[in-house]
């Protein structure tokens, strides 16, 4: 009998091919990257994290009030050293502080400036003790009187420029008249300065 006419070259490579295909295909399913290739894979796949403006020998209640200001959309260094260079002067950042330096809590001042900024007339005096009322809190809270700032017209007209980046201190200082009445130089003008050294990104 005879048999087919068969190449072995022809075999020979088939079966070679089909080894390597074989071959392959049980490397990629058994590769399993090293532990710290996989790290440095995971870690450059992760989004880089958001830079936080940061005051260097801050306070627990400047760190607070600096936190409350960025996460309402301040950035700009100079209009955030602006703000807080404005409630040192008018506060040195006291909660309870009446005008004059007495420290007897809300109800016990019934004249002159009350507070983070001071709140003078009678109508801004009372609108605090309101605002906490409404909210179950105490008016002498430091976020309690933040919040109440937010509401207050002087504020709101004031917002839109404090939230402008690139301007500079004196520029944003005008802006603090508009929320707060009072003077635009003097010590807050320094305390604005002194905050803008202090403060970075980080």
């Amino acid at each position: 009998m005879k048999l087919p006419n068969i190449k072995t070259g022809t075999v020979v490579v088939g079966a070679l091919a089909s080894f390597f295909m074989i071959t392959e295909h049980m490397a990629v399913r058994s590769y399993k990257p090293s532990p710290a290739k996989q790290q440095v894979v995971e870690e450059s796949q992760q989004e880089p994290q958001p830079r936080t403006l940061r005051l260097q020998g801050a306070s627990p209640t400047e760190q607070e009030v600096l936190e409350f200001i960025t996460e309402i959309g301040i950035t700009d260094k100079n209009a955030v050293a602006t703000i807080l260079g404005n409630i040192k002067q008018e506060s040195k950042f006291e909660t309870r502080i009446c005008e004059g330096g007495k420290r007897t809590g809300y109800s016990g001042c019934h004249r002159g400036g009350f507070g983070l900024i001071q709140w003078t007339t009678p109508g801004r005096y009372k609108g605090l003790g309101k605002y906490a009322s409404s909210r179950n809190a105490d008016p002498n809270d430091l976020q309690i009187q933040l919040e109440y700032m937010l509401t207050e017209r002087p504020w709101k007209r004031a917002l839109g420029s404090f939230k402008t980046p690139g301007k500079s201190i004196d520029s944003y200082m005008r802006s603090a008249h508009v929320w707060l009445g009072w003077g635009v130089h003097g010590e807050r003008t320094n305390y604005a300065h002194d905050y803008a050294n202090r403060l970075y990104w980080g």
